[in-house]
């Protein structure tokens, strides 16, 4: 073997053969073998599978010396995580598990009126202040799904001539409750499911042992809350069976749509109240040969909503003259319009349902039986300063309570809230939504495809 032949360390270089650089995994595999014919160790048996071993590594190795790689494998995509779908027809799926992100649906998104907030949808800064409040309007859209789902099934499938009302009630309260995950204070009802029959235009829904029926020819409004941690959503809606009621319907659900249209941040309550009468009271309707002027009611309103407050103080009306106080960003109102074939006032008649507990009172000095301190503890501890009717205390086991929620209602640490109701013969409509003012746009949160 000659100086150009022997192993170097980087090459073997032969007249046949010229330089080829190598890799130290074939040094090693040359010297072991140099290494095994002097000690003549090989194995003849062992020798085509050792060569066939030695030449598949040879080739690698080369492969590799010459910078060949091999394919990468294809990363295997990962598995979509399945997406609940709620049940059909009846929604049975609590609404958090269908969305586990905790991001719920938007609702219907407007711009702001008035030229001076023209500029909202487009700010970096206003798109921030968004995203601070985030939170609190997931709270409200969760709520606002749960709405939905619960109404929606509640109009197709349920509701019907010749039903009890306290049965339809109880339905959809339960359908809530089932699909909000309801655990006192943090998620549930936010106030009874008001069911007012006819020329009743608010706060009626049926006490214990009630047995009124629903009937062919009546016009219901069911006004039904929901929350999440208190943040309640307030939403409306009227169903009739004979067609010769829609008009008022159609009229005043216009109505609802104009104030929410003409809400926003920098609008003065008395110029909603105005737009709303303007349009409710260019209706009409035909009832049995005789025409009736669409009104508005002039003592309900709509309000804002806080935290564990449905009215909190400011109040939207839906005639003309009210108040000239601007709305505000990041306010949540509840924008509600009640349409009249009667006189357009409503008084209290009747047997109280709705109670709630006087949020700006804590103490109670003349509250000195045992009864009703305990009854008042029940409360706070299941609603708190949120509405409740009575049948809601026999649910909490406080089935004899009458006598000692009349004792609270003395004591003022309860406030009654009886039905409300224009003349006997006449007939009202209801349309309620609540909406935010976020600081880019406005939100109908509780907007859905049935109205």
């Amino acid at each position: 073997m000659t100086e150009d032949q022997k192993v170097d360390g980087a090459a073997v270089h032969t007249e046949e053969n010229p330089v080829k650089e190598l890799s130290k995994q074939q040094l090693k595999k040359l010297r072991r073998k140099e290494k095994e014919k002097k000690e003549g160790n090989t194995d003849d048996a062992q020798e085509p599978q050792q060569d066939t071993d030695d030449k598949k590594e040879e080739e690698t190795n080369e492969a590799e010396a010459d910078g060949e790689k091999k394919a990468p494998r294809k990363p295997k995509k990962p598995k979509k995580p399945k997406v609940k779908k709620q049940t059909e027809p009846e929604p049975t799926i609590p609404v958090s598990k269908l969305f586990p992100s905790g991001k719920y649906p938007e609702g219907e998104i407007m711009e702001h009126p008035l030229d001076l907030n023209n500029y909202r949808m487009t700010s970096e800064e206003k798109r921030s202040q968004d995203e601070l409040f985030d939170a609190t309007y997931q709270e409200a859209r969760h709520a606002a799904e749960v709405h939905r789902q619960a109404r929606q099934w509640f109009q197709k499938h349920v509701v019907k001539p010749g039903a009890k009302m306290i049965d339809l009630a109880e339905s959809l309260e339960n359908k809530v409750r089932q699909l909000i995950e309801e655990q006192p204070l943090k998620a549930g009802i936010a106030f009874p499911l008001g069911c007012s029959l006819n020329h009743c235009a608010a706060h009626y829904t049926p006490n214990p042992g009630d047995t009124t029926v629903l009937g062919q020819d009546d016009v219901v409004k069911f006004d039904l809350g929901t929350h999440i941690n208190g943040r309640i959503i307030d939403c409306a809606f009227t169903m009739c069976f004979n067609p010769k009621y829609q008009p008022l319907l159609d009229a005043v659900r216009e109505a609802t749509n104009t104030g929410i249209k003409t809400a926003g941040i920098d609008v003065r309550l008395c110029d909603v109240g105005e737009a709303i009468q303007e349009v409710m009271e260019s209706h009409e309707i035909e009832l049995d040969g005789k025409v009736y002027p669409i009104k508005c009611v002039r003592n309900l309103n709509g309000h804002n909503i806080e935290r564990f407050r449905i009215h909190a103080g400011k109040t939207v009306p839906i005639v003309r003259g009210g108040p000239e106080t601007k709305m505000e960003e990041n306010e949540f109102y509840a924008i509600e319009t009640f349409g009249s074939t009667g006189k357009g006032y409503v008084q209290e008649v009747g047997d109280c349902s709705h109670y709630m507990k006087d949020y700006n009172k804590f103490s109670f000095p003349n509250l000195r039986d045992k009864s009703s301190k305990d009854l008042l503890s029940a409360i706070d501890k299941n609603f708190s300063t949120l509405a409740f009717a009575r049948r809601y205390l026999d649910r909490a086991g406080h089935t004899k309570h009458l006598l000692t929620l009349r004792n609270l209602v003395k004591c003022e640490a309860v406030v009654p809230y009886p039905p409300l109701c224009d003349v006997r013969g006449s007939y009202v409509a209801q349309y309620e939504h609540t909406i935010v003012l976020r600081p880019t746009c406005k939100e109908v949160i509780s907007r859905g495809t049935d109205y």
